[in-house]
């Protein structure tokens, strides 16, 4: 009971996931969560990379703790509006440095927590950053949170073509668990230089756009590599409202334009 009432107030429930670590899943997840608040949404990040749990340090509130309510633990919210809520392991490790050393069913077991136990309150939007992989955490994940609003998977690719193997096997994770993919984006997609404002391929191009088309599911866009949307995570700052004018802000306007098409679509 306490879990159906707890998100019961969500409208809908977006995963964030990949094949492949170091994609920038959590750097995703986090410009998406910024984005869909500057439309007016009220967001929430389940952060279930429990190993790795970056979300906290991205929003610069580590240093925050969980709370207990009637209803279960109250998320950390974010910004003199409260309009981003937040929840990770991060905020109940005792040290920052400390490692999570769990078998499968301990985790297991706190992200079917983390489903039920959290009071969201009234979310347009739950977004759910998770680790790399198709293992125990994201099937832990997808049946905990299936009778509820799932709108569905967003995959991240780097264009590599060693990063983009990894992705299609999560195609396969989520044909086989009835995930549906709202699209693929292609992260670090060429290099801003931040003087010149001149796009440059570092890596290959084009692998994430590819793979979409070959799986037939929507191609998102491509982020590039940006200086600025860097320094932004490290400090913990907004960069949707201080960087308008940034290519990069212009691909992450056009993937939160597109889910909220999609959200829009399924209501």
């Amino acid at each position: 009971l306490a879990g159906s009432s707890n998100l019961a107030g969500v409208r809908h429930i977006l995963l964030v996931l990949s094949g492949k670590g170091g994609v920038g899943k959590s750097t995703i997840s986090t410009e998406l969560a910024l984005a869909l608040r500057h439309h007016g949404k009220r967001v929430g990040i389940l952060d279930v990379d429990l190993c790795g749990p970056s979300i906290p340090r991205m929003f610069r509130v580590q240093d925050s703790a969980v709370h207990q309510c009637d209803s279960g633990w109250v998320p950390v919210f974010v910004g003199q509006d409260k309009g981003i809520s937040l929840m990770s392991i991060g905020f109940l490790l005792e040290r920052p440095d400390d490692a999570v050393v769990w078998r499968g069913p301990k985790k297991n077991a706190l992200i079917k927590q983390f489903v039920t136990d959290v009071a969201w309150g009234d979310l347009d939007f739950l977004i759910v950053d998770t680790p790399p992989g198709t293992s125990d955490e994201h099937i832990s994940t997808v049946e905990a949170l299936r009778p509820y609003k799932l709108l569905g998977a967003i995959l991240v690719t780097t264009p590599q073509a060693v990063s983009v193997g990894d992705v299609r096997r999560e195609l396969t994770f989520c044909k086989k668990t009835g995930l549906q993919v709202l699209g693929v984006v292609e992260n670090m997609s060429g290099f801003v230089c931040p003087h010149c404002a001149e796009c440059t391929n570092i890596f290959s191009k084009g692998g994430g756009e590819e793979l979409a088309k070959h799986a037939g599911v929507p191609f998102l866009g491509c982020v590039p590599l940006d200086p600025q949307l860097s320094q932004s995570l490290e400090e913990g700052r907004d960069f949707i409202q201080e960087f308008p004018k940034s290519s990069t802000f212009n691909a992450l306007a056009h993937i939160a334009q597109q889910i909220l098409d999609t959200s829009q679509q399924s209501s």
